[in-house]
């Protein structure tokens, strides 16, 4: 089990997170507004999450996570390499 938090992510950090699982921000439609849209081809739907809250809030992290296939034991292991 792992002592890290995912509550301290920042929005920098989320990116490199998803270019290191190989996922591209998508250029077809910019966002809304504040949001950033991530799409692979490994997804059934893309990522989308807000940039203008730094840090990502605790959940959206979960659901990112989640969506993905991932637990944070990973997400941690990733961010290391």
């Amino acid at each position: 089990m792992s002592t890290q938090k995912l509550s301290n992510i920042s929005v920098e950090e989320l990116r490199r997170f998803l270019l290191k699982l190989g996922l591209n921000q998508s250029t077809q439609s910019k966002g809304r507004g504040g949001h950033e849209k991530w799409t692979g081809k490994q997804l059934t739907r893309p990522i989308i999450f807000q940039t203008h809250i730094d840090p990502v809030p605790e959940f959206i992290m979960k659901q990112i996570l989640r969506h993905l296939g991932l637990s944070k034991d990973d997400f941690f292991k990733l961010m290391k390499k």
